[in-house]
């Protein structure tokens, strides 16, 4: 006969098991032992289907919250900006969603968006743009009915689209009250070109000549079948929603003729000092640098570690180390290399400092170069710029709408899904003598360009405990002020 369990029996089970429970807790935390953790890259093809149009969709289920988001994004971006209509792709894409869609004016739209607690977003970048709905899942269905009146039928509202260029007339009147601005603004006409549509920046006249008519139009001629790739996250059926796709997304007019490739840059940066003379500032900005290269390149990996090793990994790297925490000059010295997929990058190292010692931190940083030119780095430097990669590389993936629109974006570019199941162990693979040879390679010092942007009389003038001046690094050129409204230079 089976004995019932006393409740005495049962507190004193219950005991031993806690004491053998407590048995196996460490005394102290150093001796905690965690296992190991694996994080495997999602599999793009799991998550992929097509629409009967053929509009490929990246679709990943997340019901942690009742939610879902939709991401439409597609080909095309400023590169494609007509002259004297400069701007047009940062004003439609601001516009594009304050400005009202199919019948709905624009005070409308926001009421019924805000009556659905539903978000919708819209962008245009440089060369891809985006618009996006995020909404309960509840209310998908009605909330698609007006997604899809602002991807077929944007209104651009006159009074909000006349809004919109007012405030960028006004942000570019601020273009010179920040020496940060005419740094970058003068590092991508010294990197690609006067000529190169990057630099070809709105001004009080191309944003004047920018009509409604011309956005609808350059919205119109980009979302279109065959010129976009669909994201979707959340809480959603499958089935459910390819049907929902199909017959919204899946119904858009086909696009006549592919669109141009992104221009390739032709201009080849002369080496030298470039200046630029703020007199209102008691510190200048350098960036030093030279035109990088696209993601592919046999030596992305090598560089990627050596330029993280020289100035990308906060206080553990060399620039941080040297200039600012032995020498004092500055708050933040930093490198950057990246690797774009539609055009050349740049390798560009940055700081700012005082203007007595601009010359004397740039003296530093070439000698900092130099050395990861002539040796390879030590074992604690390549470990643990190597470990920074692996170990944050899953924060790419840490959401359903981090890896569907990641996916999405890699179609839409041209890059193949393998990247990002290759991308850890070819940064394992990484040795310190490829990475000396690599930055040998690539980054020569003689190539390099100088801009240095502050009261520039001073900054000339060096430091007195200091040998190194300005005029070391290459034969100086003084490059205008431009004019904010026309980007004409301002008469000195």
């Amino acid at each position: 006969m089976r004995r019932a369990m006393t409740p005495t029996a049962f507190v004193l089970l219950v005991a031993v098991a806690a004491l053998a429970a407590a048995a196996e807790i460490p005394d102290r935390p150093e001796k905690l032992v965690y296992p190991d953790l694996s994080f495997e890259v999602p599999d793009a093809a799991a998550l992929r289907f097509e629409l009967a149009d053929g509009t490929p969709v990246y679709a990943m289920r997340d019901s942690q919250f009742p939610l879902v988001t939709i991401t439409v994004s597609f080909r095309g971006g400023r590169y494609l900006e007509p002259a004297g209509r400069e701007g047009l792709a940062a004003i439609t894409g601001d516009a594009w969603r304050s400005g009202g869609a199919g019948e709905r004016s624009a005070q409308q739209l926001d009421e019924e968006l805000d009556f659905l607690a539903a978000n919708l977003s819209t962008s245009i970048g440089e060369v891809t743009g985006s618009a996006s709905l995020n909404v309960l899942s509840k209310d998908l269905e009605a909330a698609m009915a007006i997604f899809m009146d602002l991807l077929t039928a944007p209104r651009f509202q006159q009074d909000r689209f006349d809004k919109t260029k007012d405030n960028m007339l006004q942000a570019m009147r601020q273009r010179n009250d920040d020496a940060e601005d005419i740094e970058d603004r003068e590092w991508q006409r010294l990197i690609y070109g006067d000529g190169y549509w990057m630099n070809r920046l709105a001004t009080q006249a191309s944003v004047d000549a920018i009509t409604a008519s011309d956005s609808k139009a350059f919205v119109a001629s980009l979302v279109r079948s065959g010129n976009l790739v669909v994201s979707v996250a959340g809480d959603f059926d499958p089935a459910a929603m390819k049907a929902l796709l199909d017959r919204t997304i899946g119904t858009l007019p086909r696009i006549e003729a592919q669109l141009p490739p992104v221009p390739q840059p032709e201009h080849r940066p002369a080496a030298g000092v470039y200046v630029v003379d703020k007199k209102d500032v008691n510190q200048g900005r350098v960036s030093i640098g030279r035109l990088g290269f696209r993601e592919g390149d046999p030596q992305e990996f090598p560089l990627r570690v050596g330029a993280d090793i020289l100035g990308g990994g906060g206080f553990t790297a060399r620039m941080m180390k040297r200039i600012r925490s032995d020498e004092g000059l500055t708050y933040g010295a930093y490198a950057n290399l990246d690797f774009p997929v539609s055009m050349p990058g740049t390798f560009r190292a940055t700081f700012q400092s005082k203007s007595s010692t601009c010359a004397y931190a740039t003296e530093i940083f070439f000698g900092l170069l130099g050395d990861m030119r002539a040796a390879p780095p030590t074992d604690e430097e390549l470990r643990t710029s190597k470990a920074s990669f692996i170990e944050t590389f899953p924060r790419r993936f840490a959401s359903a709408g981090q890896v569907a629109g990641l996916y999405a974006s890699d179609e839409l570019l041209g890059r193949d899904h393998g990247y990002w199941t290759a991308y850890r162990d070819r940064i394992a693979a990484v040795s310190d003598e490829q990475v000396r040879d690599a930055m040998a390679a690539a980054l020569d010092p003689s190539t390099m360009i100088v801009l240095v942007v502050g009261n520039i009389e001073e900054i000339l003038q060096g430091h007195p405990e200091h040998a190194a001046r300005l005029g070391d690094f290459g034969e100086i050129t003084r490059l205008p002020l431009r004019d904010p409204m026309t980007l004409e230079p301002i008469a000195q």
